[in-house]
């Protein structure tokens, strides 16, 4: 039976420049892959290094894609390797299969956002309400299932972030803060609902994940086996389980050391 190995993409797999960490001198930094390109401008990036390693992890366990992003965004990303069969957008509201969402699991998700949370329009009144403009750049709702924030770090008051963290958790709501984005996502709209779909449907025996934030938490729990980077919302919490491993390396080298991770743990089993 297969090796499902399902990880989260930005920040975890993909960088964008900003988010690179390329902290040694210029003549020793690794050659990149821009794996993404957004408005004919380069925008994402993995190490040759990792591209190699996702071709080889390709032929060695089901590699599922497994991303807050929406599904218009997530097709941006050209990764190298085989084509995903399997790839889950939106935290969990879209299963695409061959690259189109399944429409059972998406009538499943809205049934469990309709009966276990508050609505989205409630969440996104409130954050239009008590957002600042001073901070805020972008009011977005993804997908018609949550919503985020564009704001300017330096600005942001962290009080603000708590406050609406205390808000939204009474609500059946989760809140996420991830470089400039501030991510209000509905409790039950998660990575590791999809992905337990998507054991179910290959017959996989052994799950690997990784993930770097605070919405990676249950996608990593729920795995046999997981990996975090040390940078992110989970390496400045200090977050770990019994079954997860957390990384020293930073920015796009931490990209590498997980698909080396992915591959031992993946070949033994096959």
């Amino acid at each position: 039976m297969p090796v499902l190995v399902a990880s989260d993409l930005d920040r975890t797999l993909i960088y964008s420049a900003a988010a690179l960490g390329l902290t040694m001198p210029d003549a020793q930094a690794p050659r990149l892959l821009c794996v993404e390109v957004y408005q004919s401008r380069p925008l994402s990036y993995m190490t040759e290094t990792a591209a190699r390693l996702l071709t080889e992890l390709g032929g060695a366990a089901a590699f599922v894609p497994t991303t807050t992003r929406t599904r218009e965004q997530y097709r941006r990303i050209r990764l190298p390797g085989p084509p995903a069969k399997y790839a889950i957008c939106a935290n969990g509201g879209h299963l695409l299969v061959d690259g189109v969402s399944d429409p059972d699991w998406q009538a499943r998700v809205s049934a469990r956002l309709a009966d276990e949370c508050a609505s989205l329009a409630e969440v996104r009144d409130h954050l239009m309400n008590t957002a600042d403009p001073l901070w805020v750049r972008k009011h977005r709702v993804a997908e018609d299932l949550f919503a985020y924030l564009v704001v300017e770090r330096e600005l942001l008051p962290q009080e603000w972030v708590k406050e609406l963290a205390v808000w939204a958790e009474n609500r059946g709501w989760t809140v996420s803060l991830q470089g400039r984005k501030i991510y209000a996502v509905p409790k039950p709209l998660t990575k590791s609902a999809a992905v337990r779909e998507v054991a179910r449907r290959t017959g996989a025996d052994l799950t690997l994940a990784a993930g770097d934030s605070l919405l990676d938490a249950d996608l990593l729990l729920a795995a046999d086996r997981g990996w975090r980077p040390g940078h992110g919302e989970l390496a400045d919490s200090g977050w770990t389980a019994p079954t997860i491993s957390a990384l020293p390396e930073r920015g796009v080298l931490a990209g590498e050391r997980i698909l080396q991770e992915f591959l031992r743990a993946a070949r033994p089993a096959r």
